[in-house]
């Protein structure tokens, strides 16, 4: 199952406050559950209580792209995105994963503009490579232009779409996309069999 909005927006958040915010992160529950409501720098803004955040956290922990951890000095709860390990992506193409989780479909020029305090791409070029890396990767969708726009659009393809799904790609990127859908998750699988018998042989089952 692909991970769902809630969680796709709890990474994402994780992935924003690691770059912008490195003294308060890893974040704390509460953190986290702010960083998702905010309203600046989201689309859609949206309203989850701590109940929610968590059970996203708790998911996204058995797909191994998310850990609790502890703060330096501190006994409290807190979490980190593993999507470097998780997806072999480097700072760059994490950036602009990271802001399409948290603002949806976009062009390069925005995804350039917007990425800014994550990562110094040094110009339009660099971003575009990065993109093609993910499209070939299936992480990443290109569309078509809108009437009026000189640009395409990139969305990501982790999660997080509605009933109709994400909105048709172009021919080039489905048969990557559908690949790398099924090879993520064959692993998924992997990962949750793994947790389970983990699971079992800490209750004395196994």
């Amino acid at each position: 199952m692909e991970p769902d909005a809630i969680e796709i927006r709890v990474v994402g958040c994780l992935i924003e406050k690691q770059r912008t915010t490195p003294d308060a992160y890893p974040l704390s529950l509460n953190s986290l559950r702010l960083a998702c409501n905010q309203s600046t720098n989201r689309e859609p803004v949206v309203d989850y209580d701590e109940v929610t955040v968590s059970e996203a956290l708790r998911r996204l922990a058995l797909r191994g792209w998310t850990r609790l951890t502890s703060g330096a000095g501190s006994r409290a709860r807190k979490y980190r995105q593993l999507m470097p390990e998780a997806l072999g992506v480097d700072d760059g193409e994490l950036a602009l994963l990271g802001v399409l989780m948290l603002r949806g479909a976009q062009t390069p020029g925005e995804l350039k503009q917007r990425s800014e305090r994550l990562h110094g791409f040094p110009d339009l070029a660099a971003v575009q490579a990065a993109l093609d890396g993910l499209v070939e990767r299936g992480y990443v969708a290109r569309h078509e232009r809108r009437p009026g726009q000189k640009e395409l659009r990139y969305e990501q393809l982790l999660g997080g779409f509605g009933d109709e799904g994400p909105e048709p790609a172009v021919a080039a990127a489905a048969p990557a996309a559908t690949e790398d859908r099924l090879t993520r998750l064959e692993r998924e699988l992997a990962e949750l069999r793994a947790e389970l018998g983990r699971l079992r042989e800490a209750l004395g089952e196994g």
